[in-house]
């Protein structure tokens, strides 16, 4: 991560709060720990009471601080937010999916909730603070924002969606300075892939089909989350920028 960082000025976000749902794994882990290098204050939220207390106890100065939030429940959210003081930077990342279980019609609501409903839920939550600081939220789409996968209906489903949501917030919000954009990761080694890239003849095929012929790393997302709520990025709202090796193109 630290020569993707390099990039950036070291204090680029210091004095400055951002939340990451999702935040005590996977991509969300690797996006709070980047901004967290780059100077901010980061709120990193998780639903897992046991992640969150091992994030917690193995926590160095200048790491994100854990917290445990259920982004399904709007009483929880509303509290949490309220809380938090200023906010400058909202980075919806929390997700989950059910291969095999979607095309049941509670389990496609679950995953509708947690990928769709609940960055739509954390954003309003967070507005007021957003507005204060004419803040940036980053939404975390998916390379099946694009694509289709028939096991995962509800997943493809609320990752679609998650594009209309971003853009019309970037035009609902725009007028009050808060810029709404959103990244679509593809295929990048997280527990959420682990039985496609530890399966060799998956990983293979998936690798030859991305443009820069290999998986991609969580640490690859985290440049494009920073450069979305960077000053470099003044101008641009309403769009979702793909971080995919150019397997979505192939």
């Amino acid at each position: 991560m630290q020569e993707i960082l390099d990039t950036f000025h070291p204090g680029l976000f210091a004095g400055r709060h951002v939340i990451v749902s999702g935040g005590s794994s996977g991509i969300g882990l690797s996006i709070a720990q980047g901004f967290a290098r780059l100077g901010a204050r980061v709120t990193a939220t998780g639903s897992s009471e046991d992640k969150i207390a091992a994030r917690q106890r193995d926590a160095q100065p200048g790491d994100p601080r854990f917290a445990r939030l259920d982004v399904r429940d709007a009483e929880a959210v509303g509290r949490f937010m309220a809380e938090a003081g200023a906010i400058d930077v909202l980075v919806n990342g929390q997700g989950i999916a059910r291969p095999g279980d979607e095309w049941d019609e509670a389990t496609f609501a679950e995953v509708l909730d947690v990928n769709l409903t609940s960055a739509f839920r954390l954003t309003m939550a967070a507005l007021p603070a957003l507005k204060a600081s004419r803040g940036a939220v980053v939404n975390v789409a998916s390379m099946l924002s694009y694509l289709a996968d028939a096991e995962v209906p509800s997943y493809t489903a609320s990752k679609t969606g998650v594009l209309g949501l971003t853009r019309a917030m970037a035009h609902r919000f725009g007028p009050d300075g808060v810029r709404v954009n959103a990244i679509a990761p593809g295929y990048h080694r997280t527990d959420m892939t682990r039985a496609l890239w530890s399966n060799p003849p998956d990983a293979e095929r998936i690798a030859a089909r991305s443009a820069l012929r290999r998986w991609g790393t969580v640490d690859d997302l985290v440049g494009a989350a920073v450069f979305l709520c960077s000053p470099a990025a003044a101008f641009i709202t309403g769009v979702a920028l793909p971080v995919d090796g150019g397997f979505h193109t192939g």
